[in-house]
């Protein structure tokens, strides 16, 4: 169950909202970076001393994908260099965090630079970040003395139901666990085809591809984020230049290529960027191009990794 006392925190006076609560006021939808910013991050301390939670978990991480909606440019490694390696280590759901990297997020998220998450501690304690600077803090008890700190602070906290960025318990789009069955039906397409391609979600909007084989099935296993929402598709082909005659005339694709050195990469394409995309994977050593509606997309498996006990925590 999520927190039952729910404050929305912001620097919008609500003095200042029409009679539909929208805010008509002169406060700019952007973060400060400075004082106002740094007083949203001392509310949340706040009340997070009070609830007696000094470390959270991150859940549903996303990052910009080949569409960015933030009113800030997104930030160099959607502003998470300094928190997490290069490769995001440990940027994945469920994975639990200090306070003070918490709070480092929610400043990510504040600056728009790319990247977001919740932050929850169970039923306890959460903290979401909305558009234009809204922060919805959850707490399973009223803590007066934070909400105090918070106008302190010059921020407004005001009650509410629930956060609206609370994460919807419905069935998920993907329930099938990648269990060892999953597994030995991957063994067994590898058996008949001899290699695969998998893509590996570890966060929303970003994935790493490995091409499988009965040889290496087992090194990639284990080097898998946690969590990860995992897609096995039909191979690579050798033939990059038929791959790129066959994309869409309209619309978009997502294109897959294997360079030279063996690393793969993957890009977001239309009709407009085809020219330099060829010139990108000239030379590559295979490709294939998946189609972007989920109606047409048709993965030979498709599954998430559970935790380790074997159960499917992760909500894709």
């Amino acid at each position: 169950m999520p927190p039952s006392f729910v404050h929305r925190i912001t620097k919008y006076d609500p003095a200042d909202r029409d009679e539909r609560g929208h805010y008509t006021g002169t406060e700019d939808t952007v973060s400060d970076h400075g004082p106002v910013e740094a007083a949203y991050l001392a509310a949340i301390a706040a009340f997070a001393d009070a609830s007696g939670i000094d470390r959270l978990e991150s859940r549903e991480p996303e990052v910009t994908g080949f569409v960015h909606f933030g009113l800030e440019p997104p930030a160099e490694r959607r502003g998470l260099g300094g928190l997490f390696p290069p490769d995001l280590t440990g940027f994945h759901d469920g994975a639990e965090v200090s306070l003070p990297v918490a709070l480092e997020l929610v400043r990510v998220m504040l600056r728009d630079h790319g990247a977001w998450c919740r932050l929850e501690a169970g039923d306890v304690f959460t903290v979401h970040v909305g558009w234009d600077q809204y922060v919805y803090v959850g707490s399973d008890r009223l803590r007066v003395d934070a909400v105090t700190r918070t106008r302190e602070l010059g921020l407004f906290p005001e009650a509410m139901l629930a956060s609206p960025y609370a994460a919807q318990l419905d069935e998920p789009a993907v329930t099938e666990v990648a269990d060892e069955d999953f597994w030995e039906r991957v063994r067994t397409t590898l058996d008949s085809r001899q290699t695969a391609l998998l893509e590996e979600a570890y966060v929303r909007n970003a994935a790493r591809w490995h091409r499988l084989t009965t040889e290496n099935l087992d090194v990639v296993r284990a080097g898998l984020s946690p969590r990860a929402l995992l897609t096995v598709w039909p191979d690579l082909t050798p033939d990059v230049d038929a791959v790129l005659a066959l994309l869409p005339e309209e619309g978009s694709a997502e294109f897959v290529w294997e360079a030279q050195d063996g690393t793969i990469s993957h890009a977001i394409v239309d009709d407009t960027d085809y020219q330099k995309l060829a010139a990108l994977v000239a030379g590559a050593r295979a490709a294939c191009a998946l189609p972007m509606h989920l109606d047409e997309r048709h993965p030979l498996h498709h599954a998430a990794l559970p935790d380790r006990e074997g159960v499917l925590r992760a909500r894709w």
